[in-house]
């Protein structure tokens, strides 16, 4: 089933400051705040959550097409995406500007310093859901604000069935943007923070929250997700891990598994599965795309993992 997925592609650059932030921050001084912080680590990742979803739903074997704007830096990326069997019919590129790029200091604390540019991603409006041919499924994840009001409306439009997916985006909007969204689309995805904070914009619990669109979904890190549906909670255990090494990216991994569970016909119960051990597997390499495996691995460690048969046929 061919799925296409709106959002930013990213750099991010990764930069570790060996010592506490707060041993260099004057707290008296924050008015007239001047620091500079030494880091001789530094790496480069390939990002954004449409390149991070579609980089795992193809590993599972999915048919993702990846819809996005980025800058005149991105050859290194696309010849990656290439390498990977991934199209890149509809990413466009924005003639002087910056792939959309993060910037992040971590101390030894694990506190981190972000500096995000959106570059191209502001002009991600100029792509539209109709220019792409034989979709049977999407999602609209974080993006430029234009970009994802008019491809939730246009996915609508079009009859064809998609996740919602703020994320990072979600203070872009208000509560009745957000509500909006909601009843735009079939399915909502947030983290358990984000589904806060959309409760406090919009003024309803996350119960509330929950019958407002078909199915919607809490991610709540180590402890699970829960997928509400019809009045009812489906709770969803983790995959074990070996060590984490690296959480970012795991809620796009999550969400690749959801939508290859949903482009096979499986159950929400065996999508939510999916998605854990997507999410695990992530986590214990660094780098939101840093991670491999192969179907018949993965199937493997989804049977280890659940101690139930892989929900569908493969040749082992």
């Amino acid at each position: 089933m061919k799925t296409l997925i709106t959002g930013s592609m990213a750099f991010d650059t990764i930069m570790v400051f060996e010592d506490k932030f707060k041993n260099h921050i004057l707290p008296d001084q924050i008015h007239i705040l001047n620091v500079s912080f030494f880091t001789p680590q530094m790496q480069r990742f390939k990002g954004g959550c449409a390149g991070n979803i579609a980089y795992n739903l193809k590993m599972l074997g999915g048919d993702p097409l990846i819809m996005a704007t980025v800058g005149d830096d991105f050859g290194t990326y696309a010849t990656f995406l290439k390498e990977q069997g991934l199209a890149d019919d509809h990413i466009t590129t924005i003639e002087g500007q910056f792939t959309a790029q993060a910037f992040v200091t971590t101390d030894i604390d694990n506190n981190q310093i972000i500096a995000f540019h959106p570059g191209a991603m502001n002009f991600a409006h100029q792509n539209k859901v109709g220019d792409a041919h034989g979709i049977e499924l999407g999602i609209v994840s974080p993006d430029g604000r234009d970009a994802m009001i008019q491809h939730a409306e246009q996915f609508n439009a079009a009859n064809i069935p998609f996740f919602f997916d703020p994320g990072q985006g979600l203070p872009m909007f208000s509560g009745e943007e957000l509500l909006n969204f909601c009843d735009l689309a079939n399915y909502v995805i947030v983290n358990d923070y984000e589904a806060q904070m959309m409760a406090d914009k919009t003024g309803l619990s996350i119960k509330e929250l929950a019958t407002k669109a078909e199915v919607f979904i809490v991610t709540r890190g180590g402890e699970g997700s829960h997928i509400y549906r019809d009045g009812k909670v489906l709770e969803i255990p983790t995959a074990e891990i070996s060590k984490a090494k690296d959480p970012t990216g795991c809620g796009d991994a999550y969400r690749a598994g959801l939508l290859f569970g949903l482009a096979n016909g499986l159950d929400w119960e065996a999508c939510g599965k999916i998605g854990a051990v997507c999410g695990a597997i992530k986590i214990e390499q660094p780098g939101t795309q840093g991670h491999s495996f192969t179907i018949s691995e993965f199937a493997e460690r989804y049977t280890s993992t659940f101690n139930e048969a892989f929900p569908i046929n493969i040749d082992l």
